[in-house]
């Protein structure tokens, strides 16, 4: 119950800048206890950016953000060491990488190879500079935006960096209810000035070790790893789910359990996060584009083809 309570602290407290985006927050925030990472896509203006900064608020997180631009480098991201010529030594002064939440943003306005230096961090919370390896803090959260690849001035992200995600999302435009809304909190300031966290890093870190007690069944690794086998042998994709896919769909079903008070993952974990795991993990033979086939259509027919298993807890 108090892992309940704490969760939905935080939903609460972001729900006061983001309107009518309970189903993002709740994603982004079983992204961050199980780990992961994830990639917001969508035109300018929807509120990217401040969904990442309400996150950091409300867990109380040292917050960066990274301005990706096509002049960036990798240096600016990791960190620099500096000749002090009084003291005759190198110092390191480290870059915004070095924090609890990171904004990454616009990052496929970035060229690969600063893209790239993001790598090693958003696997392993470590980076290496000067051939000394430095440990992240923890807990360690890249949430990267991006706009759509099809505009001008923009490097689509190679498929390692995209695999490094555990979900891209989707924003999407508001009602117009919403947006009233939206116009009216914002008529005597921005709401996200007054958002105080709720939850401590300590909190935080509970809620992620609880994640691991979460239980997954046979079973359900099983129908993780048969759903993740049709990725590889469908005749409209070229590049199929790897085993690190299949991996990361088993947390993220872990972590939202727990965000939706339960002990143990079922199916229907499995079959509601499969598009936010998959789509991003996977590419289409030109046969497929040619034919207006999406992923999601994909994605959708791999799920109706394979049976259901029936949940047993114990594994």
């Amino acid at each position: 119950m108090q892992h309940q309570r704490m969760i939905e602290a935080i939903l609460t407290n972001v729900d006061q800048v983001m309107i009518g985006k309970r189903e993002i927050t709740t994603l982004s925030i079983t992204a961050l206890l199980a780990g992961g990472h994830v990639l917001l896509e969508d035109v300018p203006g929807v509120g990217k950016t401040m969904m990442v900064k309400a996150l950091a608020k409300s867990i109380g997180a040292d917050f960066k953000r990274i301005q990706f631009t096509p002049d960036l480098l990798p240096s600016d991201v990791l960190g620099v060491s500096i000749y002090n010529p009084r003291e005759m030594v190198f110092e390191f002064r480290p870059g915004p990488i070095m924090g609890n939440i990171i904004l990454a943003d616009e990052i496929n306005r970035t060229s690969p190879k600063t893209q790239s230096a993001l790598l090693e961090a958003m696997e392993e919370s470590s980076v290496t500079i000067d051939g000394e390896t430095m440990k992240l803090g923890r807990p360690f959260f890249v949430m990267a935006t991006q706009n759509p690849i099809e505009y001008e001035g923009t490097y689509p992200l190679p498929e390692a960096q995209l695999d490094r995600f555990l979900f891209k999302l989707k924003m999407g435009y508001p009602s117009a209810k919403q947006e009233i809304e939206v116009l009216s909190r914002a008529e005597k300031g921005t709401p996200l000035e007054h958002l105080k966290p709720v939850i401590s890093l300590e909190d935080l870190q509970q809620l992620q070790s609880a994640v691991k007690e979460v239980i997954v069944s046979d079973t359900v690794k099983s129908y993780i790893v048969r759903c993740a086998a049709e990725t590889r042998d469908h005749p409209y994709i070229y590049l199929g789910v790897s085993p690190r896919g299949s991996l990361a769909l088993m947390k993220a079903c872990q972590a939202y359990a727990l965000v939706q008070g339960k002990a143990y993952v079922t199916p229907d974990d499995v079959q509601y996060l499969t598009p936010f795991v998959f789509k991003h993990r996977m590419i289409l033979r030109s046969e497929a584009k040619y034919e207006g086939i999406t992923t999601e259509e994909i994605i959708e027919r791999i799920l109706t083809k394979v049976d259901v298993p029936i949940n047993r807890v114990s594994s």
